[in-house]
């Protein structure tokens, strides 16, 4: 298995993020194109210390990008909603 580093790239803070964070104790992760539900809830649960429930991902294609005459396009990405069980939670903030 590879180092939850490799797997987890970085929180997702946005407000969809902080409003599903809210209401159903999901947070979310940009993860690996890679990395499957499995990893990303061992992960999840070694990095924070807390039980998942579930992991829900979603693969997004890069936007078209265009500078001139010649387009380009951004690299896939892929984002993962995970469900802490009842009473767990992570701490995107750090006390900010």
């Amino acid at each position: 298995m590879r180092h939850y580093g490799e797997i987890l790239l970085s929180p997702l803070v946005t407000e969809k993020g902080t409003l599903v964070n809210e209401q159903g104790n999901q947070v979310l992760f940009r993860v690996a194109v890679g990395a499957n539900k499995i990893e990303i809830r061992k992960a999840v649960e070694t990095c924070f210390k807390v039980k998942v429930e579930k992991v829900h991902t979603v693969r997004l294609l890069g936007k078209v990008r265009r500078v001139g005459k010649s387009t380009g396009q951004r690299p896939l990405w892929k984002k993962a909603y995970v469900t802490l069980a009842a009473g767990h939670t992570i701490d995107v903030f750090g006390g900010a």
